[in-house]
């Protein structure tokens, strides 16, 4: 049988970053001639997933799919898990399988420290030395919680005075922010880490950022290191996540996703999650006026549908009895309950469906696709991409 990688970046609109993408590789394509590899981007470059994906699995019986990414946050939880739906519908008889993210790992902790080592072995006493490590942000608290944990690990057992993470963009602290608060402890120099695959637009951001810093601070020795860029600790790493996929499937890390469960300070991100709560906790208060005493059967799956203003002038009214007759017809009524609820925060892209436990959102959903929706996701465990409500998930 066989089989076919595909290597998925993320893109870049400087042409210089997707050029070192392809050279990873191709780097890496010389090591494994046993499979063959190829390569697509999330966005803003070509192929997209979608093509590439459509292209290598005409080609090999099983396609294994490696995030080339730091971490997974948005592209890797949802844009690629999506196209892989599609392609596993376009393509029933190929297995599909995605890796893990590169996640945290020791080989890029040591790559990282390898590129500041150059730096701190200029500075004359370590200890009155700040290396303030640059993350590329995302509003995924699990991205921006691993990052914080490579910095830590960077910092164990190293003999340096301030060891510091800060984000180029999205979440805070900043490195602008984070550069002014560490020269208040005074430090002799401040090396800036980015931690970043491939250089880019924020690369460059970040340089005119430390350049900036170094004009108004010129007394203290400020040094921009390389982005960690192809090494082959990096090579040994997609070899190590191909290994694993091929062993057997290994689910994404999403104990902690926003896209999945709430987490403190970010449950507004929860696919409107608060509009949700309020609306069961409203239904389940005029459900509970007349006590009653009998068990509750455990639900399979739990359908909400809006039903407040905008989406009833949508149909979700008629959407809502369609869903339950063809649920009554199939006899499985008792345990997948489509409930009715009040505005779930998506005004005017609904209809909104939402199934649980599943988390999946899906707007514009019109009675004509309740069959399909009964059918493939809450008979056959089978997403309905073209309805997936991207934002929400």
């Amino acid at each position: 049988m066989s089989t076919g990688l595909l290597i998925v970046g993320h893109g870049s609109r400087d042409s210089s970053a997707n050029v070192e993408f392809e050279a990873l590789v191709a780097a890496y394509r010389a090591t494994r001639p046993d499979i063959e590899v190829a390569h697509g981007y999330v966005e803003l470059a070509r192929p997209s997933l979608a093509t590439a994906l459509r292209d290598l699995a005409q080609r090999a019986d099983s396609v294994v799919v490696l995030p080339l990414f730091l971490f997974a946050a948005g592209h890797v939880k949802n844009d690629i898990p999506l196209a892989l739906s599609q392609a596993r519908q376009d393509f029933p008889s190929i297995r599909f399988t995605v890796t893990n993210a590169l996640g945290v790992h020791p080989n890029l902790v040591e790559l990282a420290f390898e590129r500041a080592r150059t730096a701190l072995e200029g500075a004359r006493e370590t200890a009155k030395t700040a290396v303030v490590v640059v993350g590329r942000g995302a509003s995924d608290p699990d991205a921006n919680g691993d990052f914080c944990k490579v910095v830590r690990l960077l910092a164990e057992g190293r003999e340096i005075g301030w060891v510091v993470p800060c984000f180029i963009g999205v979440t805070r602290p900043l490195l602008e922010e984070t550069v002014e608060l560490v020269a208040r402890a005074r430090p002799e120099r401040i090396v800036v880490v980015p931690y970043f695959l491939f250089g880019g637009r924020l690369i460059s951001k970040i340089r005119e950022q430390v350049e900036s810093f170094q004009a108004r601070y010129p007394w203290i020795k400020t040094e921009l290191t390389p982005y960690l860029g192809s090494d082959d600790r990096l090579l040994r790493l997609m070899d190590e996540r191909f290994s694993e996929a091929m062993v057997g499937e290994r689910p994404l890390p999403c104990d902690t996703c926003h896209y999945r469960v709430p987490v403190s300070a970010v449950i507004q991100n929860v696919g409107g999650l608060n509009a949700l709560l309020w609306s069961l906790r409203h239904g389940f208060t005029h459900a509970q006026a007349m006590p009653h005493v009998h068990a509750h059967r455990p639900l399979a799956k739990h359908v909400l549908v809006c039903g407040n203003a905008d989406c009833a002038d949508a149909g979700s009214i008629t959407l809502i009895a369609t869903l339950r007759r063809l649920l009554k017809e199939t006899g499985r009524e008792l345990d997948i309950r489509v409930t009715k609820t009040s505005c779930m925060g998506r005004c005017g892209e609904g209809p909104t469906v939402a199934v649980y436990p599943d988390g999946i959102w899906y707007r514009g959903v019109k009675e004509t696709d309740a069959k399909e929706l009964v059918e493939e996701h809450l008979l056959g465990d089978r997403l309905v991409s073209r309805l997936v409500d991207n934002i929400m998930q």
